[in-house]
């Protein structure tokens, strides 16, 4: 059984950290440290329950309307930005061909441990909020400990057989043309330097007559960060940008009420209005 999920991960490549010269334990190290073991509650505990409702059900319900009529190991989904890997296991727990795609190596390192090495549901605890100092109610808030994780992949290494997580940057790792049936994004495609790089190289991915899935806001990392290329496109830039590679939008809503590593005991709580469509890479053949 070890053997089995342990072949989950495949083998990680074009890692690139980005530490300090001389600096062991920097202050954006520690942030990040801090951001994971929140994101864990997000994504591997029953306190995320409510977040990856919010979140991924949206998703998971229109994987099973386009492929209902289709056995879902033949169909191959993409994940990129996919963080602890929960929404890929999620979509590869229903049988689907998964694969998430991270570049973060503390995210990297935690999928890792979750997945592989945890064999029972709620093994672990961690304090996720010891850091917070704001907002809070009670000191007792900040001090409560979070078991994880809610379930046991080892119950789905049989379902789990067509899952993986590939290491690297999304615009780098791939690059073969028309290999995926699906890709979905997630609270992802504002991370990018510029979106129209990730727009096209999704166009790229998909085969004809593929469907990408995306759900989340426009919060811009990279916006107003000194030395860093950001380009912000408003919603209705990024439609045009959509439909003009080539997409044909087939659902689209606005105002899905989503949080992110949001607290329910902070006097702080941030709720975005999120975009959630879904666009088709037509086939030559419909496209005529």
């Amino acid at each position: 059984m070890l053997r089995a999920c342990s072949a989950i991960l495949k083998p990680m490549r074009h890692i690139q950290l980005n530490v300090s010269e001389g600096t062991c334990h920097s202050a954006q190290d520690v942030d990040r440290v801090c951001t994971t073991l929140k994101q864990i509650s997000r994504d591997w505990s029953s306190i995320g329950e409510e977040e990856r409702s919010l979140c991924y059900k949206p998703i998971l319900i229109e994987l099973d309307k386009l492929y209902a009529e289709k056995n879902p190991s033949d169909v191959s989904v993409l994940v990129p930005g996919s963080g602890l890997g929960r929404l890929a296991f999620d979509i590869a727990s229903k049988g689907f061909k998964c694969e998430g795609n991270e570049f973060s190596m503390h995210m990297l390192i935690v999928s890792n441990f979750i997945i592989n090495k945890c064999f029972m549901k709620n093994q672990y605890k961690i304090y996720p909020y010891v850091d917070s100092w704001s907002n809070n109610l009670k000191f007792e808030n900040q001090l409560r400990v979070v078991e994880f994780p809610d379930v046991s992949p080892q119950e789905f290494v049989e379902r789990l057989s067509n899952f993986s997580m590939v290491a690297g940057d999304f615009l780098e790792v791939y690059n073969e043309e028309s290999t995926f049936d699906c890709i979905v994004t997630c609270f992802f495609i504002d991370t990018a330097h510029n979106v129209i790089d990730y727009i096209e190289k999704i166009w790229m991915l998909l085969k004809e007559g593929g469907y990408w899935i995306n759900l989340g806001p426009l919060l811009y990392h990279y916006s107003k960060i000194e030395g860093q290329m950001s380009i912000e496109l408003s919603y209705e830039q990024i439609k045009r940008v959509i439909e003009k590679v080539g997409f044909k939008f087939m659902r689209e809503e606005f105002g899905l009420e989503t949080k992110y590593n949001s607290d329910d005991k902070s006097l702080l709580k941030y709720v975005y209005e999120s975009i959630f469509f879904t666009v088709q890479r037509p086939s030559l053949i419909c496209s005529k």
